[in-house]
């Protein structure tokens, strides 16, 4: 597990790009990068191990691979605590498209996690306020995030940090762009009138806490959005392009993702893929002797 470290210590300590060939490659490339990581860190009873997750399409293929992992025998959530970074404000927790039913469907209840580990922002809560305050606390309580995964809008938001947000940002109430209701009519039988317009979500500077960043791009329609994540300045109408200024963030992405960037850009990051696949190869496992 040496070879790891060391790895780990040579890849992050700048901003990095994963390209992988498609969506399945880069969910997999993701999830054996948290399955490592988590292995790595030794977590026991008194040493819990702190992961941000998103919700959306894009890391359904990760929490898969995790899943996996875990059914195996190769991967255990015992003392791992988990902070999802939205949750929509009035939408009933057993609602299907609550994230509370999301995590719970998707993922949580196929782990090994404790209920009472696993953190999600109340948006039926009396004072709203209040509960975000409530989570920053938490998540200070537990040491801060030490992974924290994202995904991305096509507008470049990340959790629902919308264009216009503060960089610096903490968890908060927060009023969702049209483009993000658009997008989400999709889960609401394309019907506007039953998409939340509002959402608790935790702010750029929340994420940007996190020890290390690792934010997942897939497909041609988040293209835009990743050119102005790595090959333009930061810019708070472009939130995820704050996370250039994080020394430890790793975009996983597919070839897709790579539409609008430069032919040089993607030829410099590919060429780096023998440094960063030694971060999920080999695949460590939990298993005695492994």
């Amino acid at each position: 597990m040496e070879g790891l470290n060391l790895s780990w210590k040579l890849c992050v300590t700048i901003m990095r790009l994963v390209i992988l060939d498609n969506y399945d490659l880069a969910s997999e490339w993701a999830a054996k990068y948290i399955c490592n990581r988590i292995i790595q860190f030794r977590p026991g009873q008194d040493r819990y191990f702190t992961l941000g997750l998103p919700t959306g399409s894009t890391p359904l293929g990760c929490y898969k691979k995790l899943i996996e992992y875990h059914k195996n025998g190769d991967l255990s959530f015992k003392y791992v605590k988990t902070f999802n970074m939205d949750e929509y404000v009035g939408l009933p927790r057993n609602h299907p498209e609550s994230y509370h039913s999301y995590m719970w469907n998707n993922f949580f209840k196929h782990i090994d996690i404790d209920p009472n580990n696993a953190h999600i922002l109340d948006g039926n809560a009396t004072d709203l306020q209040a509960e975000c305050d409530a989570f920053e606390k938490k998540i200070k309580e537990a040491g801060g995030i030490d992974l924290f995964v994202g995904g991305i809008g096509p507008d470049g938001h990340i959790a629902f940090n919308e264009p216009g947000s503060s960089l610096v940002s903490r968890t908060r109430l927060k009023t969702l762009a049209m483009d993000t209701i658009l997008a989400n009519a999709k889960y609401f039988d394309g019907d506007l009138s039953k998409v939340p317009t509002m959402a608790l979500t935790v702010g750029v500077g929340t994420v940007m806490d996190a020890r290390e960043v690792m934010i997942l791009i897939t497909g041609a329609h988040k293209a835009f959005a990743l050119y102005k994540a790595i090959e333009e300045g930061v810019n708070h109408m472009w939130t995820v392009s704050a996370f250039q200024q994080h020394p430890r963030t790793i975009f996983v992405c597919d070839e897709d993702a790579t539409l609008e960037l430069r032919v040089k850009t993607v030829k410099y990051f590919k060429g780096l893929m023998h440094v960063h696949n030694k971060l999920v190869d080999p695949l460590y496992s939990m298993k005695e002797g492994n």
